[in-house]
């Protein structure tokens, strides 16, 4: 047996949920770009978990039943309060909040579809709810309830900001999700399905993916491009920070991807988003800064946009802090996670690979007394 670094080019499992090929996306055969531009975000859900779009009263349903589980228990709110939350990253607390929420959940353990649909929504709906609470209580304010008459991207960020948001920011946010919702194989979603394999219960699983999508590599770049933004600070200093950066041969972040060779999908609905935000709001800075960028290093080193480049300058331009841009990720992406976990559960083997051994072989015991 031969290793394959980082698995790459690895067939681990097959899947109905999404397929990534010759560089396009597809939800369970969906072109991602018929479903940004037409679809809301919990379309998207209902197509993942089924593996069918809604009709509008199923539809309906599941905007009811979400907005329905938007509530978190008052002792996750004061699990929440009772952290530092100065030097608590969200990506942190979110992970333990959702660990914790598993408390609360008297079905919990109970691994049966119907009760794995439950859960699936309670889950989905509270993602939105901490992450924006977590915000709210670090600022000194009070959570939000979430109202009964707006949808999930509105919803999130009525309950992120004590008002309703614009149109275009509610369009933005509901792309933002729905391109986000699932990616096939990536490392979080991995996670996940090797953690239910050995039958452990949904928030275990969510909680591991959660736990690999805090990692800069993944789920972070987008922190990270906002960081690398502000400080070039204007645009005149783009292309000398990034020709500094490529001698010191430091990586550029949120360019190429791993499974892409011509360009991530997704990248151009978000750009499309941070050009008509970055004017709205006064801040084309940084849209025009992120083009100068990629178009250098799509010159220099081959290497497109992808969808974490452009969400950073949406985000920021919302007036959203940095660093929820990757728990905002993971609102969106719970849906593709919990995806694949029943899809999991449905046709369950352990998945335990192995490893080629490089270390040294034919040791001799030597007792304690004569080691050197």
């Amino acid at each position: 047996m031969t290793a394959t670094k980082g698995l790459e080019g690895v067939i681990a499992t097959q899947s109905s949920i999404s397929s990534i090929i010759d560089d396009q996306l597809t939800y369970v055969g969906y072109r991602i770009d018929d479903l940004a531009e037409n679809s809301s975000f919990e379309e998207v859900i209902y197509l993942l978990w089924n593996l069918k779009l809604p009709t509008e009263s199923q539809l309906n349903e599941l905007k009811e039943d979400l907005v329905k589980n938007m509530d978190v228990p008052e002792g996750v709110i004061d699990h929440l309060r009772s952290y530092d939350l100065s030097s608590v990253h969200p990506m942190a607390a979110l992970r333990s909040v959702v660990s914790i929420l598993g408390l609360y959940d008297e079905e919990a353990d109970v691994v049966e579809k119907d009760a794995n649909m439950r859960k699936a929504i309670r889950l989905q709906a509270k993602m939105s709810t901490v992450v924006a609470a977590f915000a709210r209580i670090r600022q000194g304010k009070d959570p939000v309830k979430p109202k009964k008459d707006l949808g999930f991207a509105a919803n999130f960020l009525y309950m992120l900001n004590g008002e309703e948001a614009e149109d275009i920011e509610i369009e933005a946010m509901n792309k933002a999700l729905v391109l986000h919702a699932d990616h096939e194989l990536n490392a979080s979603t991995f996670t996940a399905r090797v953690c239910v394999a050995t039958l452990s219960d949904m928030y275990s699983g969510v909680t591991a993916a959660i736990g690999a999508l805090k990692g800069p590599l993944h789920g972070g770049a987008n922190e990270r491009v906002m960081k690398m933004l502000t400080e070039i600070g204007e645009e005149d200093n783009a292309i000398p920070y990034i020709k500094d950066a490529l001698a010191k041969k430091e990586k550029i972040m949120g360019m190429g991807h791993r499974v892409y060779r011509k360009g991530d999908p997704r990248a151009k609905h978000l750009k499309k988003m941070s050009k008509e935000l970055t004017k709205l709001t006064g801040q084309e800075k940084w849209y025009n800064m992120s083009v100068k960028i990629e178009d250098y290093i799509k010159k220099d080193k081959g290497l497109p946009a992808n969808v974490d480049f452009y969400s950073a300058s949406v985000y920021h331009s919302m007036g959203i802090e940095h660093d929820l841009f990757t728990p905002i990720f993971a609102v969106s992406r719970v849906s593709g996670w919990i995806a694949h976990i029943l899809e999991q559960y449905d046709n369950n083997r352990l998945i335990r690979p192995r490893a080629e051994y490089i270390g040294p072989n034919t040791q001799e015991y030597v007792s304690i007394e004569n080691r050197k």
